[in-house]
C-alpha cells in the first residue's frame, strides 16, 4: 500500500477530524495534532459564540388570515436563518474543531430537518445534545436521541400511542441509526414501535415527556427477546446486538475515511476500539492509526458545509462578522450547492462523493468562494513573489497540479479572484 507523506497525513487529519488546517496547524507532528484534536482544551471560540435563545416558534393564526400567516412564516424563517448562521459561525470560530466536526457528522447521521420540525429552537436543543455526547459514548447519545423532541416531531413520535403505534421512529432507529438494513424484521418494527409509545413533544417546549396512559406497558417481542420494553430498554437491546457496533463504525468510516468499506481485519480492530462502552473518541484514535487512513486512495470530496467552514477558517472570515446581506448570500450559496445546516433532505441525510461535483454546484461554489475572499485579508498573497504558492500555503495545499497552476496563473494579478479559484480547485475541494 502506498502511504501519503507525513504532511499530507497531517492535512488529512485536520480535514477529516476538523474542517481543515488553520495557519500553523501543519507545523505540529501527527501524534501531537491527533491528541489535540481528540482532547481539546479551553475553547474561547465557543465561548464567543454562545447558543442563541430563539424562543418558541411563532404561533400559527387560528383563523384564515393570509397576512398573519405570512408574518408568522417570515418570523420562522428569520429564526431558522439565525440558527444556521450561528452554527456556521461556531464552526468557524471554534478552537476545538473536532467537537464541531463530530456534531456535524451526527447531524447527518441522526438527520433531522427544520423544514418539518418547524422549531429552530428545538433544532438548537438537538444540536447541543449532539455536541455534548458526540465525542463520548454512543450509548448516551442514542438514549438522548430516542426521546429528543425534534426527533419525535420529525419522525412522528407524537402519533405513537398505545393501541395505534406509529412505526417511523422505530424503523429508522434500527435501519439508519443503529443496525442497518437486513438486521431486523417487520415484526421487530411493529413491536419496537409499541415500546416507544407515549413520548410526546411540542414545538414550544424544550424537552419531551412521557404520558403514561399513552404508553403500551405490555410485553413486546423484539429481536428475539420478550419483555416489557420501553424506550430506554429498547435502545439497550438494539445496541447490544452484534450487528450494531460494525454498523456504527462503518458509518463513521464512510464519512471520515473512505467510501470503500474497511477490510474485515480493520473492522475487527475498530470495533474492539469502540468497545463495550461504545467510545467514539477511542474509535477515532484507532481510525487515525490505520494504514488505510494514510492511503492516497482514501480521498473524500468535502461536503459543502465542510468546504465552506474550512475556507472561512483558513481565510479568517467569520460568518458572525458579515452583514445581513452577506449572511443571506452565504446561506443562498450553500443552498445552491445542496446543503444547509438543519435542513437535510431526508432522514437518510446528505449525499456524498461526486454528488457534490455537479456543474450547478460548481458555479455556486465559485460564487461562495468569491464572497468569502471578498471579506478576507489577503495582503500576504498580494505581496508574495509566488502568489499561487502563497494562497496554497494559506489553504494548506502543498502543491498544485500543472492544470490548476495554469488556471491560477491566469488570475494571479487579483488576489481575491486567485483565492476564490484556488478554493474551487480539486486540490482543495477533495480531501486527498
Amino acid at each position: 500500500m502506498v502511504v501519503i507523506s507525513e504532511r499530507a497525513a497531517l492535512r488529512r487529519l485536520h480535514d477529516r477530524f476538523g474542517f481543515g488546517p488553520r495557519r500553523g496547524d501543519l507545523d505540529a507532528g501527527f501524534a501531537e495534532s491527533l491528541a489535540w484534536l481528540l482532547t481539546p482544551g479551553p475553547d474561547p471560540g465557543a465561548q464567543a459564540t454562545p447558543v442563541p435563545q430563539l424562543g418558541p416558534p411563532p404561533r400559527q393564526p387560528s383563523k384564515p388570515d393570509t397576512a398573519s400567516k405570512k408574518q408568522a412564516a417570515q418570523q420562522l424563517q428569520r429564526q431558522a436563518t439565525q440558527a444556521a448562521l450561528w452554527w456556521l459561525d461556531r464552526m468557524v470560530a471554534t478552537n476545538a474543531p473536532s467537537t464541531e466536526r463530530l456534531t456535524w457528522f451526527w447531524h447527518g447521521h441522526f438527520a433531522t430537518s427544520e423544514q418539518k420540525v418547524r422549531s429552530p429552537q428545538l433544532m438548537l436543543t438537538q444540536n447541543e445534545t449532539l455536541r455534548t455526547f458526540g465525542m463520548g459514548s454512543f450509548t448516551r447519545l442514542a438514549h438522548a436521541m430516542i426521546v429528543d423532541p425534534a426527533m419525535l416531531l420529525w419522525l412522528d413520535g407524537n402519533s405513537n400511542k398505545a393501541g395505534k403505534p406509529n412505526e417511523n421512529l422505530a424503523r429508522e432507529f434500527m435501519e439508519l441509526f443503529t443496525l442497518g438494513v437486513g438486521h431486523y424484521s417487520e415484526t421487530d418494527v411493529r413491536e419496537a414501535a409499541r415500546a416507544l409509545t407515549g413520548w410526546t413533544a411540542t414545538r414550544d417546549t424544550p424537552t419531551a415527556r412521557l404520558v403514561s396512559r399513552w404508553h403500551d406497558d405490555t410485553a413486546k417481542h423484539i429481536l428475539g427477546q420478550t419483555a416489557d420494553f420501553d424506550a430506554a430498554s429498547f435502545v439497550d437491546l438494539v445496541l447490544g446486538r452484534p450487528e450494531s457496533a460494525p454498523f456504527v463504525v462503518g458509518r463513521v468510516w464512510f464519512r471520515l475515511v473512505s467510501a470503500t468499506a474497511p477490510p474485515d481485519d480493520v473492522l475487527t480492530r475498530l470495533v474492539a476500539a469502540y468497545g463495550p462502552n461504545r467510545d467514539i473518541r477511542s474509535l477515532l484514535s484507532a481510525i487515525a492509526g490505520e494504514a488505510a487512513f494514510h492511503d492516497p486512495a482514501s480521498s473524500l470530496v468535502k461536503q459543502p458545509v465542510e468546504w465552506l467552514v474550512g475556507l472561512m477558517r483558513a481565510l479568517g472570515v467569520r460568518p458572525g462578522a458579515l452583514d445581513d446581506k452577506a449572511g443571506t448570500q452565504l446561506l443562498a450559496g450553500l443552498r445552491g450547492m445542496g446543503q444547509v445546516p438543519f435542513e437535510p433532505p431526508s432522514v437518510g441525510g446528505w449525499a456524498s462523493g461526486s454528488a457534490w461535483l455537479t456543474t450547478s454546484a460548481g458555479l455556486a461554489r465559485l460564487h461562495l468562494a468569491q464572497l468569502v475572499a471578498g471579506h478576507a485579508d489577503l495582503r500576504a498573497v498580494s505581496t508574495a513573489m509566488n502568489r499561487p504558492a502563497a494562497v496554497g500555503e494559506i489553504l494548506g495545499v502543498d502543491a498544485w497540479s500543472d492544470r490548476t497552476r495554469a488556471g491560477l496563473d491566469g488570475v494571479a494579478n487579483d488576489a481575491r479572484q486567485l483565492a476564490a479559484v484556488a478554493a474551487c480547485a480539486p486540490e482543495y475541494v477533495v480531501s486527498g
